[in-house]
């Protein structure tokens, strides 16, 4: 176990800690883009008063960060809202966002690279239009790309706001027409709801950001942002509660979603690394800390190295190959056999040039090492 999630499970250990002990877990923070939800955390526990002032500082300064992308999140969301109502279309955030708007512990400490938001197929070419109306263009992509966004992705390219630089990631699903996967997203928008105080605003029903963020998570192919993830999940699933009817409706909603995998992976691996409380008969209901098979030992293995802080020191000689295969894997999972060969090939056959994804510009002065925090 990593020094940062054996404090993020018990922070009370903290104080057990010396200064070659803070450096590290400083290092390992700023790697896993958990500064500030650390600050949050350590704070929640009492021990925030305690820790020495050098690595107090780090863990600040992430925490105000993360609150100043908050802010801008916010005023995000109301200018997103103006740009869509005159064609009709409801604002509903996604991710991070929809943490922050909702007022959600998921949002405390939580960095950004981009805002996504979800609209019905069918109005995915009007939401286009009145974003671009409003200042918002597409990242520059050669017509391969381009083909390959609009008819085989669950997104539109990146557009990125003209004068305030806020990237944005517009969706119509929350995974790939091609995964193995197909929920329903038509389920996902009837069930969304108002955020309090923002009308027009919308987000996700809890249980379906739960589950998007298992999906997201378990198809994901960079090794760089799983741990925040997890602990995005971690705050998600801890909010839920206890109360049983709560985690059958959790559960009902992923059967019907076609999500009962990513589910079981969530609870498996969030009780694993984290240590959050899931109710035993949802545990064993879904099968989810059985050892399993082949297949699952091997995904532990994978898992067990890429829900770390990827950072040198809690790396071994098998950390490159899981990185690799965690890669392959999301692939797999996001294309059949013939468009994953035909894609592999063109990329093979004619590589793009480089064209930089847009960043929000409350990310300019950030860390090299917190970059990616989609």
């Amino acid at each position: 176990m990593s020094l940062l999630v054996h404090i993020f499970r018990q922070p009370g250990e903290a104080r057990r800690l010396n200064a070659c002990d803070w450096d590290l877990l400083v290092r390992q923070a700023r790697h896993a883009n958990l500064l500030g939800r650390l600050h949050h955390r350590l704070r929640a526990a009492g021990v925030a008063a305690e820790v020495p002032r050098r690595p107090a500082n780090h863990f600040l300064s992430g925490a105000v960060m993360a609150g100043q992308q908050h802010h801008s999140i916010r005023r995000e969301a109301r200018f997103l809202r103006d740009a869509l109502a005159p064609a009709g279309i409801p604002l509903i955030l996604l991710k991070g966002a929809a943490y922050v708007v909702a007022g959600l512990p998921a949002a405390e400490g939580r960095l950004f690279a981009d805002v996504d938001i979800l609209v019905p197929r069918e109005r995915l070419a009007d939401a286009e239009s009145a974003l671009m109306l409003t200042g918002w263009s597409s990242a520059s992509l050669d017509a391969y790309d381009q083909r390959y966004y609009r008819r085989w992705m669950h997104e539109l390219p990146a557009m990125q706001h003209i004068f305030r630089g806020t990237a944005l990631d517009v969706h119509h699903t929350i995974l790939p027409p091609t995964s193995r996967l197909k929920p329903d997203p038509r389920l996902l928008i009837e069930a969304s709801v108002e955020v309090p105080g923002l009308p027009g605003v919308r987000t996700l029903a809890l249980p379906d950001l739960i589950l998007h963020s298992a999906t997201h998570l378990f198809h994901e192919g960079e090794a760089d942002n799983l741990l925040r993830d997890l602990t995005d999940l971690d705050a998600l699933l801890r909010h839920l509660g206890s109360a049983p009817a709560a985690w059958d409706a959790l559960a009902a909603r992923a059967t019907q979603l076609d999500l009962e995998g990513p589910l079981r992976l969530a609870l498996r691996y969030t009780c694993r690394v984290l240590g959050t409380p899931v109710p035993a008969v949802i545990l064993d209901e879904l099968d989810c800390l059985a050892a399993g098979g082949a297949g699952q030992r091997i995904l532990d293995a994978i898992y067990d190295r890429v829900l770390r802080p990827q950072h040198p020191s809690t790396a071994d000689r098998l950390t490159p190959f899981a990185r690799k295969s965690l890669y392959i894997r999301a692939h797999w999972l996001r294309m059949p056999p013939h468009l994953l060969a035909y894609h592999l090939a063109h990329k093979a056959l004619f590589p793009p040039e480089q064209v930089a994804r847009p960043l929000s510009d409350d990310r300019s002065h950030e860390n090299p090492d917190e970059k990616k925090a989609a």
